[in-house]
């Protein structure tokens, strides 16, 4: 005999974070179908209790709702999380030497796959070069994405097989580097990879279902419930795969997907009326301004400190950045943008203002997304546009802190990754990953933006540090109400989706430096346990 209303999990724990408080609360947690059905206490959630239901008690480990990353790339970074990990080399030799020892334990792959290079970290902090490459490596083809994804160190073989060479022009937005003898070097930046990745990346449907499968897995394990899927490039192709997957009922993480800027109106509104589930949504657009400090692509206001030549380089002219805006926006979509100088954030919030005055004001929740430097003139304007601000607190961790204010210079170093200072002035922040540029464990973000200790060991700027339940809030809520999901997810209500996430202590309770050790116990994703420690694998529906 089954009650009417009869729970499929209750949860209990002396540590649960709803989302609404700043502290966690001792309840009860009642999982009917794919919904909260009660949270309370025990007398309140009994009546659900049957003889069929799951019970799970966590005495003061923490409950909270299921981390939302708000800006991945999933095929791209599950393709580099299963290559060969570059961020531990301290120079060029070390870094080739790894991808040889990848290579030879990897005799099978036509394509050798690594990321996560930056010279700022090496002796000498020189940009390398294919002729290393080819010494150790010269018969197979390498891709070798830097730590930021915004360019890339290949060999000999790989141009020659990519027919990049000394007369190949540079494509828009984007260069190939070369020597004095006009050679390209093999380092390629912004969209010149792309020449290397259409090839590199041409996997059969087979290969792509083994990625998403693995992203999947990932993602379950570290407490990830939902993601926004950022990477507005040629990721178009994976849609039908993600479609695919959540007609079967195999998508154990949400994607909310977010396609170029640069598409065609009448596509993106097709995309908008063909993918609309509640585990697989269109979410809005994407587009770059800018690229990244380190290559000096990055727009600033004014010259770079150390290159007074150059303010950095804008993927559109100032005039088509606005009336890509203005056209979407009068579509209703919400537009995300990547600016990470100062001048980029600058043009993004010129280009949102631009919109509300031609098409009027609106809740379209645009968002600029990295905000690494910015001037402080622009800091009020995000509240004032209603512009959500998109960060990752790891990526200040990796950010060589000396060649970064080289790079910028100091006057513009106080306001670099202002996480606490946007909050302050009223801005909405949701954090991400970035990944593949940061792991996806939400936990390694969550203690950066608590503590800002830096790739040095010690914090930089301590007054951007935000408290844990805002880090918390600002990886649950917060992004749910920048996918326009609030009244859905993010937070710990009756009638909202059950998506949770439990840990194996109580953060709130322990060092800041026990994040960085702490383990998800159970994921939970619509009503479905998706991850339990004590199995090996997850409980993905087929």
């Amino acid at each position: 005999m089954c009650l009417q209303n009869e729970a499929d999990i209750i949860l209990s724990s002396d540590a649960v974070f709803t989302g609404i408080l700043d502290k966690p609360i001792s309840a009860y947690i009642a999982i009917v179908d794919n919904k909260i059905a009660a949270i309370g206490s025990k007398t309140e959630v009994d009546p659900f209790l049957g003889p069929n239901t799951k019970v799970y008690h966590y005495g003061d480990q923490l409950i909270l709702p299921g981390f939302h990353d708000f800006h991945l790339h999933l095929m791209m970074g599950t393709i580099f999380e299963n290559g060969v990990d570059l961020s531990e080399a301290r120079s060029e030799d070390e870094a080739v030497q790894m991808v040889k020892r990848y290579a030879d334990d990897h005799p099978d792959e036509e394509w050798i796959i690594g990321f996560g290079w930056d010279a700022s970290y090496w002796d000498g902090k020189q940009l390398p070069n294919r002729y290393s490459l080819d010494h150790v490596i010269g018969d197979r083809l390498v891709l070798l994405n830097h730590a930021e994804m915004h360019y890339a160190w290949v060999n000999s073989k790989t141009l020659a097989f990519c027919n990049i060479h000394r007369d190949t022009e540079n494509p828009p937005y984007g260069f190939i580097n070369k020597d004095e003898n006009g050679e390209p070097t093999g380092i390629l930046y912004e969209k010149a990879t792309k020449l290397v990745d259409r090839k590199a990346f041409n996997y059969s449907k087979d290969k792509e279902k083994q990625l998403l499968e693995k992203f999947l897995t990932l993602s379950a394990r570290v407490g990830v419930t939902s993601v926004n899927d950022m990477y507005g490039d040629n990721n178009e192709k994976y849609y039908e795969l993600f479609k695919e997957f959540d007609e079967k009922d195999q998508l154990t993480t949400r994607i909310h997907i977010f396609p170029s800027i640069d598409f065609d109106l009448e596509m993106l509104k097709q995309l908008h009326r063909e993918y609309a589930s509640s585990k697989l949504q269109f979410s809005g657009l994407k587009g770059f301004i800018d690229g990244v400090i380190t290559s000096r692509t990055a727009y600033l206001v004014g010259p770079y400190a150390d290159d007074p030549e150059t303010c950095g380089e804008l993927v559109y002219s100032p005039e088509e950045i606005k009336q890509k805006v203005i056209k979407a926006d009068k579509e209703g979509f919400r537009i995300r943008f990547h600016a990470i100088g100062d001048g980029a954030v600058r043009l993004a919030l010129d280009a949102f203002e631009e919109a509300q005055k031609v098409n009027g004001e609106r809740d379209s929740r645009h968002t600029i997304e990295h905000v690494e430097v910015i001037q402080k003139d622009d800091i009020s304007r995000f509240h004032e546009l209603g512009v959500i601000a998109s960060m990752q607190p790891e990526l200040m961790a990796q950010s060589e802190r000396e060649t970064y204010t080289s790079l910028i210079g100091q006057e513009r170093e106080p306001y670099v990754f202002p996480i606490n200072t946007l909050k302050s002035s009223g801005v909405t922040v949701g954090l991400g990953t970035d990944f593949p540029v940061a792991t996806l464990n939400p936990l390694l973000e969550i203690y950066r933006a608590v503590t800002r200790i830096s790739s040095d060991g010690t914090p930089w700027h301590e007054h951007e540090r935000i408290s844990l339940a805002e880090a918390l809030k600002d990886y649950t809520k917060s992004p749910a109400y920048g996918t326009f999901r609030e009244n859905e997810l993010g937070t710990l209500e009756v009638g909202k989706l059950a998506d949770l996430v439990i840990l194996d202590r109580n953060l709130f309770e322990v060092p800041a430096e026990e994040m960085l050790v702490s383990k998800v116990k159970l994921t939970i994703v619509d009503g479905q346990v998706v991850y339990d420690c004590n199995h090996t694998s997850n409980k993905t529906k087929s």
